[in-house]
Order: structure tokens, then sequence, then C-alpha cells
């Protein structure tokens, strides 16, 4: 048996700000300034989702609580950290936590583009902290290993298992996690797939055997749809590891109705969690289709499917929930205010789901 577990820190712990200066540029309209450091402390809240859940666990399909309760989580997804660490404050997640009322942070680290592969130090101990965040805050958190380019995961099996070694050590007594293990796999098989997942829960497994761990699926985590297949594949075939789910990522105006009838099925058969989704096309970019999006979020909540949206920054594009400059200024971080519509659509959403 573990030690007991922990559901908030104590009231006096200091929280460390995640805002340092990114390490290199992005591809299109990067973060200029230097972002401010913040210590402030969590606001306070009274029941968060961890004291109201406690250690989540995979039972049957569904994603159960400690007491063996269907739940739905919802919440957002940093940008990547290398880029965005300057959204991702004491502020900006007091905000998440209380004014937006979500349940759970997908904490971004991309391995290539000038991520971790640039510093592995540096981006583990981002991670550390932001997990820290969350847990002080009382929301879950998501670890996610954000491989991209390549699209074979096990180009990143060697760092992935030095990752989520000592993420999975340190963090092993929290009941708030979960390990994202390959966020968008692409142009290999779901055997490929299936093969990094199996060397690589072992090795989390071997500190951490109770968290649950999250697996990306063929073709950019769309169930095999973006590359001419189905969730069969994985139903078929699947890891041969308990405590898991697969992965399903959706931008609502470029995937339409053969991906929403994917998902359906799949989530009849095995444990499905939407960890990436916009209301725009598949880069995040363009016009929101609200209706498109709206019907997928009837069918997760009507199954009980937990998401995650993209992204809680500032970027130029439409998909970033805040309006640019929001981050570099410092907030404000609260009400609709500084949001896009997109980010306005989404919070309405995450706070009073049951109205839409």
């Amino acid at each position: 048996m573990r030690p007991a577990r922990s559901v908030l820190l104590s009231a006096a712990l200091l929280l460390l700000g995640l805002a340092l200066t990114p390490t290199s540029a992005q591809a299109t309209h990067p973060p200029s300034d230097s972002p401010r450091p913040d210590r402030a402390q969590a606001a306070p809240t009274a029941v968060t989702p961890v004291a109201a859940n406690g250690q989540l666990k995979v039972c049957g399909t569904k994603l159960c609580n400690a007491r063996g309760k269907t739940i739905q989580l919802r919440g957002m997804s940093t940008h990547g950290l290398q880029w965005y660490s300057q959204c991702v404050t004491s502020g900006s997640l007091n905000a998440l936590a209380t004014d937006w009322k979500a349940d759970v942070l997908r904490i971004s680290m991309y391995i290539q583009e000038g991520g971790y592969e640039t510093d592995p130090r540096r981006f583990t101990d981002l991670v550390h902290s932001a997990i820290e965040q969350a847990t002080a805050r009382g929301m879950y958190a998501i670890v996610d290993w954000h491989m991209l380019d390549p699209g074979d995961p096990h180009e990143n099996l060697a760092r992935a298992r030095t990752f989520f070694s000592e993420i999975a050590r340190r963090h092993r007594d929290k009941n708030n996690l979960l390990y994202e293990i390959a966020n968008e796999p692409s142009g290999v098989s779901w055997s490929r797939i299936k093969s990094y997942a199996e060397q690589l829960i072992p090795v989390i497994r071997a500190e951490d055997p109770d968290t649950p761990v999250l697996v990306g699926t063929r073709a950019w985590s769309s169930l095999g749809v973006s590359e001419g297949a189905n969730e069969s594949e994985v139903i078929d075939n699947p890891v041969n590891a308990s405590n898991i789910m697969y992965t399903f990522h959706f931008y609502a105006y470029s995937h339409r109705d053969e991906y929403l009838q994917t998902l359906s099925r799949a989530a009849d058969r095995i444990p499905v969690f939407v960890t990436e989704f916009g209301t725009q096309n598949y880069a995040g970019e363009g016009a929101n289709d609200f209706a498109m999006s709206q019907r997928y979020l009837d069918l997760l909540a009507a199954k009980k499917i937990s998401w995650v949206n993209w992204n809680f920054s500032d970027d130029h594009r439409t998909g970033a929930v805040f309006t640019p400059g929001t981050c570099n200024a410092n907030g404000p971080w609260t009400g609709t205010t500084p949001l896009k519509p997109a980010g306005t659509w989404i919070r309405d959403r995450i706070r009073t789901p049951d109205d839409f």
C-alpha cells in the first residue's frame, strides 16, 4: 500500500511562478518581452476537484474517482512551455481554478521545437513547478509529453524514460496526476505506438503504480481516422497494461462527422480521454465552428468523456484564449474582458456545463 496522500497543500506554501524567459523564438509571433515573476499564493477555494474526487482510476471504459463513480474532467491545456510559460503564473492559474472552475490543467511540454531536448533539466523543472501549482489549487494535472515531429514516439523513448522516471518518482504520493506519454503520433502504425507504450509504461509503474496513463493514438491522436483507419485497430489490439486510456484530438472546423462518429463508437468499447481540441481548424487557426464544437461537447457529456481545450495562452491564433499581450502584461486574468471569442465560449462551458 502507498502512504496516505494529502488532498491540499499547506495554506502557507509559497508558490513559485513558471514565468521564465522562453529559450527560443516560436515560428510565428513569439512573445517578445521577458515574463514577470509572480509569487502570489493560490486563491482559496471551498471544495476543489481533487478534494471531491481523490485518486482517479480507469474503471471499464470510464474515468472514475476514488469511490468508483464515473466523472468527467473539463479544463485547459497550456501552450508550449518554451514559448508561453509567462501565461502560466499564480494569477492565471488562480483564475483557471476559481473563475473558470476548471478541473484539470494539461501541462504541455514539447520535446523538439526548442523544448525538452534543448535543456532537459530546465524543462523538467518547469513541469515540476506546474504540477505543484496545479496541486496547490486542487486541480488535476496532465503531464503532456508533447512529441509532435518526428511522429514516431520511439524516437524519443530514451528521453521519455528519463523524464517520466523522475516525474513519477517525485510526485508518486500525489493523487491528482495523469501521464500523457505521446501527444500526437503520426506516420507510424498502431503496433509501433503500442510497442512504445508497452516499453514506457513499466518504467512509470516502477515508480508510480497508481496514476492513470494516457496513450496517444495513430494519426495525430485521431484513433487512426486522419490516416484512413479507425478505432478497430486499437480495440482489436489494445495496449497490454491496466489503468490506461486512449487519447482523441479534434478540431471542430476541420474534423467533421466521421471523426465524431469514430469517437462515439470507440468510447463504447475503450476508455477515451480528449486531451486536446479546438473550435477552429486543425492548426488552431481561422474561424470558430461553435455549432460543431457543441455537437462534440454534447457527445462528451453524454458519454462522460473528459476533455481539455487548446490553449491557455495569448498566441495570435484564434485558438489561444487570451488576447495578445495579456500574458506579458500579467493579466487581467478573470472575467471575459481579456478573452477572444473562443476563450469566452470555452470558459462558459467549463464554468457552467449544464447550461449548454
